[in-house]
């Protein structure tokens, strides 16, 4: 949430960020799938010092039968903050905040996922941050989104989550905690970097509508750069087989 920043300087004299980065550089980015042996597919994905590990179970017949849809599958989403992810310890169990986030992720997940294929069924997906800088909803979609891709469920695209937002009148790209914290702006979106679709966007702060589209123009590029590391990550596993496809690598339909 952002704090508003007051007094606290956030730039640099020549323009730079507290970090070093410039303000349209995103903070190093990995990604490995397969790292779950007992889930059907799992991924971990590391953005600047935030750590997140995804696991997806299913589709398997969802139960109890009243949470069944007839005509396609439901993705259910558990997001949490490990106790020992951030500098205080977190109260461990499920809060507002991380219902909100599981609720907002399932969503975006369900509109790239093909669930019409898998009618009464459940897709599980659960999302644990290992470790939190900012920008944690952003990297534990992303997160999710790899993971699925491993399960080999069909999709019609991946979902990245950026954020981009404004720190001392300045647009910036991929905030850190001390931006996120004391910035004026903060913008974070889920995008399918090959349709260019929106699946989520929120918004803290005030921007204008010129901030609003350099913001954009921002997540879009750092989108980009994301899908690539998710691509080469699924690449990797998959070399890994002499099958092609022995996992149902990622489809996009």
């Amino acid at each position: 949430m952002m704090g508003g920043y007051g007094d606290v300087k956030l730039l640099n004299d020549d323009g730079t960020r507290l970090d070093g980065r410039a303000i349209d550089e995103m903070r190093p980015v990995t990604a490995e799938v397969g790292i779950l042996p007992a889930a059907d597919g799992s991924a971990m994905v590391t953005h600047g010092l935030n750590v997140a590990v995804a696991a997806v179970y299913g589709p398997v017949e969802a139960h109890p039968r009243k949470i069944q849809r007839q005509d396609r599958a439901v993705v259910d989403v558990r997001y949490n903050m490990a106790p020992f992810s951030t500098s205080d310890r977190i109260r461990p169990g499920y809060n507002r905040r991380s219902r909100e986030i599981s609720k907002v992720t399932a969503e975006a997940l369900e509109s790239v996922v093909l669930v019409e294929r898998f009618p009464r069924a459940k897709i599980s997906v659960e999302i644990e941050i290992l470790a939190a800088e900012a920008g944690t909803r952003c990297v534990g979609i992303t997160a999710a989104s790899l993971a699925l891709a491993d399960a080999g469920i069909p999709m019609r695209d991946m979902v990245v989550g950026v954020a981009s937002g404004k720190v001392e009148d300045t647009v910036v790209l991929d905030l850190d905690k001390a931006e996120d914290n004391y910035g004026q702006a903060d913008l974070p979106v889920g995008i399918l970097p090959t349709t260019g679709e929106i699946a989520f966007l929120q918004m803290d702060g005030d921007l204008s509508p010129e901030e609003y589209d350099k913001c954009m123009e921002y997540n879009f590029k750092a989108a980009k750069e994301i899908h690539e590391v998710m691509v080469d990550a699924l690449k990797a596993m998959d070399s890994q087989f002499a099958t092609p496809n022995k996992r149902g690598v990622l489809k996009f339909c």
